[in-house]
């Protein structure tokens, strides 16, 4: 927790003190009413400011941040310890979140421009309430699971029974080999592809290339983007985009646990091409710099916005992969990388496409953490029967749930959502691109992709 002092935050968040008067942030370009504009881009200001003091206190608020300097609070040390301003923070988030609402009742059944302010402003009051409930959680104010993450992401995933599970657990052991218990047989099978470590550089490098290959067929990107990827330890993720703005990131791959030939692929995908690097790339482009949209520029990391991050990051990976061709790429260019063997690699995918759907029961796992309906053993050994997860990525999973609880629902009920807004009727490989790239270029809220 990083200290601040408590007089300076108030004075932060009473005003928020006048607009920047950055020129990449303003809006003049809309032709809408020049004083609505004013009045939303000063409270666009506050918001940022506003998130960015929550992030002094809770140092996993801020995922990212490419904006003005000028927006950033002083910190200023102190010898106290200086408590949580609560109280205080709730109450600009509150303000906040009225102004906003003003600004949508002003805005409301206007011309095209006058309808993006209105989204904006919709846009950052769904954000607001991420921010109260998050101050509420940081402070020790806890509640369920699904009231948690209907408060931080917007929607309440879906529930899946014991028994739906175990249908599915069912309908794996009919297409694995062998005989015996459905775990032990899928990780005999997935240990024939586990990559030496001595590997992973080269594999994970190919797989990130080719994904990139393949997303440039579709996006440009801006010509300066970049990448820098790390091999860490220690964490609670497989891996993870540090977006840095001016269209870098630095890429961590976690090499605490085995990593699987299929995991190349996927962090791959997920952390860079089309995932999130592109994701933030283009909200910068678009949104931030070509806009100047300043609201943008702070990715608060529990907040609706990852409900599309994770969501996009994931279903991404059969976009940029379609059908069999990632089966394929695994079996010509990784495994041979990675100095394995292929026999059994299209059994293994195939395996993976069911095991893909128990991912929800990770979630239960969760809801049972957070209510106190289970313990962490039981939750661990949940995800290995149900989630065919080994001991070691179980014990993984339960120690990514105390840290980050709810988020979970990002990756599966987010996907699916992603999915049900890309993949209308009738829609092609290239209209799917392009609804999937207008998503990431968008201030969407998980109300438009059908979320409850």
């Amino acid at each position: 927790m990083k200290p601040i002092n408590f007089i300076l935050a108030l004075t932060l968040l009473a005003a928020c003190g006048q607009p920047s008067g950055n020129s990449s942030t303003s809006d003049s370009h809309i032709a809408a009413d020049g004083q609505t504009t004013a009045e939303l881009q000063h409270l666009a200001e506050q918001y940022v400011r506003l998130g960015l003091t929550v992030g002094l206190y809770d140092g996993d608020f801020v995922d990212a941040y490419y904006g003005p300097d000028s927006l950033k609070p002083a910190a200023r040390p102190v010898t106290d310890s200086a408590s949580f301003p609560k109280d205080s923070l709730l109450a600009a988030v509150k303000q906040l979140s009225q102004q906003l609402d003003s600004v949508r009742q002003k805005t409301a059944g206007g011309d095209s421009a006058t309808k993006m302010l209105s989204q904006r402003a919709a846009w950052m009051q769904s954000q607001l309430t991420a921010f109260d409930r998050r101050i509420r959680i940081f402070s020790g104010e806890l509640s369920g699971f699904d009231e948690e993450s209907k408060g931080l992401f917007g929607v309440v995933a879906p529930q899946k029974s014991e028994a739906e599970l175990k249908t599915l657990v069912a309908k794996l052991d009919s297409t694995l080999p062998g005989k015996g218990n459905v775990g032990a047989r899928f990780q005999q099978l997935a240990n024939r592809f586990i990559i030496p470590k001595t590997r992973l550089d080269t594999v994970f490098k190919t797989a990130i290339a080719e994904c990139r290959k393949r997303t440039l067929q579709h996006y440009s990107l801006p010509p300066s983007e970049s990448f820098t990827l790390e091999y860490v330890n220690n964490k609670p993720w497989n891996g993870y985009n540090w977006y840095k703005g001016n269209y870098r990131s630095v890429i961590q791959i976690n090499t605490d646990i085995q990593i699987f030939i299929d995991r190349a692929i996927d962090v791959g995908s997920h952390e860079s091409y089309p995932g999130h690097h592109v994701y933030n790339m283009l909200l910068e482009k678009n949104l931030y710099r070509d806009r100047g949209w300043v609201e943008i520029s702070l990715y608060p990391l529990f907040s609706p916005q990852s409900l599309i991050a994770e969501g996009s990051a994931n279903y991404g990976i059969s976009l940029v992969f379609p059908g069999e061709e990632k089966v394929a790429f695994a079996r010509e260019k990784l495994l041979p990388l990675a100095g394995l063997d292929t026999t059994g690699i299209a059994a293994y995918f195939r395996a993976l496409e069911i095991k893909d759907e128990l991912n929800y029961a990770r979630n239960e796992a969760a809801r049972g953490l957070i209510n106190g309906t289970m313990t962490e053993a039981a939750a661990k050994q949940w995800m290995m029967s149900y989630a065919l997860m080994n001991e070691e990525t179980a014990a993984k999973s339960v120690s990514f749930i105390r840290r980050n609880r709810s988020y979970v629902i990002n990756y599966n009920y987010g996907k699916d959502l992603v999915r049900q807004y890309i993949e209308r009727p009738g829609a092609g490989p290239d209209e799917r691109w392009t609804r999937f790239g207008l998503l990431l270029s968008n201030p969407v809220t998980p109300g438009e992709m059908g979320g409850k």
